[in-house]
């Protein structure tokens, strides 16, 4: 019998980079079909509430909201070590100065915007699609912006700078890498359905890893204004051992970041951080 996994991922070279195996059918998937679903995160986010997809990429910020549907899957999230998500913008400013001004943002339940709260809890957020940001900062069209994916390596090619990387403001504070996104898979799946798609997944990752001049060919197609070099940098950032496996760090990072949003407020529940074995 043949079981269709409808699996959902962002239209990025990460994530290309991640599901290469699956993709082009370089693994042994056993009765096990997948079916690839590539749109935005925040697209994903709010569709995951309906259950949409058996495997979806997700927000973290977004799982605080979706842990009674779906379980992280222990590989596959990205992380960032000391680096992240960034505030540009046209001018040198302050976090002081950003205060109740019109930041950009690629939507409200990315953990880039959860980040942002925690860290100015009064500001204008401006949903625009996270590959719009860069350009409408540059334009004026607000005051800043929150850049998320391959803007963090291009933001400089508009004449932006920098504010703050909420990946080092993180770490800084908590001595922890900023767990940004996962994937998450439907919990009223069977258990043994849950374990072979788990150990698929990984095997997908740890596939691109060992095969990566090809994984990253195949991922070329979703590097936005980048070239081979600063594509493969960009994948390194976000696919690594990490990936493969979070670890008992970015577990802990995890729980952490969601137990901060909720005694922020932010967000409105206490979560209960759940992994498959």
């Amino acid at each position: 019998m043949t079981i269709e996994i409808k699996v959902a991922h962002s239209p990025d070279s990460d994530d290309a980079f991640m599901f290469y195996a699956l993709a082009k059918d370089k693994l042994d998937t056993g009765e096990i079909t997948f079916t690839h679903v590539l749109r935005p995160i925040e697209e994903l986010n709010q569709r995951a509430f309906n259950k949409e997809f058996d495997v979806t990429a997700l927000s973290i910020h977004a799982y605080a909201y979706l842990a009674d549907k779906y379980i992280l899957l222990p590989s596959g999230a990205s992380m960032g070590d000391r680096y992240g998500p960034m505030i540009v913008a046209r001018e040198e400013l302050t976090i002081a100065d950003l205060k109740n001004k019109k930041i950009a943002v690629p939507g409200t339940m990315t953990t880039a915007f959860l980040t942002l709260k925690l860290l100015i809890a009064e500001f204008e957020a401006v949903v625009i699609e996270f590959d719009k940001i860069i350009e409408a900062v540059a334009e004026g069209k607000v005051d800043a912006g929150l850049i998320i994916h391959e803007g963090q390596l291009t933001y400089k090619r508009a004449g932006l700078h920098k504010i703050i990387d909420l990946g080092e403001w993180w770490f800084e504070k908590t001595g922890l890498p900023l767990p940004l996104g996962g994937n998450g898979i439907r919990k009223d799946l069977p258990e043994d359905v849950i374990k072979e798609v788990s150990r698929l997944l990984r095997a997908s990752i740890q596939y691109a890893l060992d095969h990566r001049e090809d994984a990253l060919d195949h991922a070329l197609q979703y590097a936005r204004d980048m070239d081979k070099g600063l594509a493969d940098r960009f994948v390194g950032m976000y696919v690594n051992e990490r990936t493969l496996d979070y670890g008992q760090e970015g577990r802990e990072a995890v729980k952490k970041l969601l137990d901060e949003g909720f005694k922020a407020g932010i967000i409105t529940k206490k979560v209960d951080v759940e992994f498959v074995d």
